[in-house]
């Protein structure tokens, strides 16, 4: 039994040296050591070199909140540097970027102390799974007092106060007659738009018939009588033609128009369906026939066509 015992604790100490020799080295930097005050936020880092089949497990990182009563851990960051080579062999530097929130509030420069915090890491293979854990050690960090301990005595308490800053008065009168500029600017700008999309009181400009013949067969299709509004919108749309040519355009004129307008030519055969509709509406059987014919839909969407095609050319 003695013998075994000696075995046993002798392969203790080679699994307890083996863990050792998993984390290299552990080390804590900060941009410096004093000239804290209260509120302020300390930064540091922590450099971990660890063998090279190791990688930090996140769930053993501490999470941010309170520390202490007067100390909190406000941002916590790792980011693996990847591998290195050593006197020792490869191993792998993970670096800990860690931001504390100081809330002591001193009369008198100290000394105080963040505590440390262990980190785990784990090398898995097919034959399992190690663990080795590194230890961060604390660190200390020096404040100062925000105001003098027993200040000069003064009679009247606001003394004590610093008064407020004069701030310059502005003038504002460039920034608004900027304004005003580039507002009519803008305006200008708009009304340049409405002309050429002929919105608003350009919808029956001369130049844009099709745009005001789009205006009016959007206000028929809501009549209450559909028959009679669908008549109208054939006149309408043969105003549009007229007004565009500057002459009665029939049946027989369309290749001439089109041959004078050819911003209007992928419309061709729609602007025959419109011609016949009319020819069946006012010379045949009559609004109902001429709607089946070509539907009130498509003798808007006709209308839409033409109006953009109008205000490309």
């Amino acid at each position: 039994m003695r013998v075994r015992s000696h075995i046993l604790a002798a392969l203790a100490l080679l699994c307890a040296g083996a863990a050792q020799a998993q984390v290299r080295s552990v080390e804590v930097r900060a941009p410096r050591a004093f000239g804290y005050f209260l509120g302020d936020l300390v930064r540091a880092q922590a450099d971990i070199v660890v063998d090279a089949g190791f990688a930090l497990q996140a769930a053993s990182l501490p999470q941010p909140g309170p520390m202490a009563y007067w100390l909190d851990l406000r941002d916590l960051r790792a980011e693996d540097l990847g591998l290195e080579k050593t006197a020792e062999g490869e191993a792998r530097r993970v670096r800990l970027f860690l931001t504390y929130q100081n809330f002591y509030a001193a009369l008198d420069a100290r000394a105080l102390e963040i505590p440390g915090f262990s980190v785990t890491f784990e090398n898995a293979s097919a034959h399992g799974s190690t663990t080795a854990t590194a230890q961060v050690p604390a660190w200390q960090f020096n404040i100062s007092p925000l105001r003098e301990v027993v200040p000069p005595a003064r009679e009247n308490p606001a003394d004590y106060m610093r008064p407020d800053g004069r701030v310059a008065a502005v003038d504002a009168s460039p920034l608004w007659w900027r304004t005003g500029g580039f507002a009519a600017l803008a305006l200008l700008a708009f009304g340049a738009l409405a002309r050429d999309r002929a919105w608003g009181p350009f919808r029956a400009r001369r130049a844009r018939p099709f745009g005001a013949a789009l205006a009016r067969l959007r206000r028929l299709r809501r009549a209450p009588d559909a028959e009679a509004a669908y008549g109208e919108a054939l006149l309408v749309l043969h105003r549009g033609l007229d007004a565009t040519d500057g002459r009665r355009v029939l049946a027989d004129d369309l290749p001439g128009f089109l041959a004078r307008h050819p911003a209007y030519r992928p419309d061709a055969a729609a602007l025959g369906d419109l011609l016949g509709a009319s020819r069946l509406a006012f010379f045949g059987p009559g609004p109902t026939a001429a709607r089946l014919a070509l539907p009130w839909p498509a003798l808007e969407a006709l209308a839409r066509r033409l109006a953009a095609a109008e205000r490309a050319a």
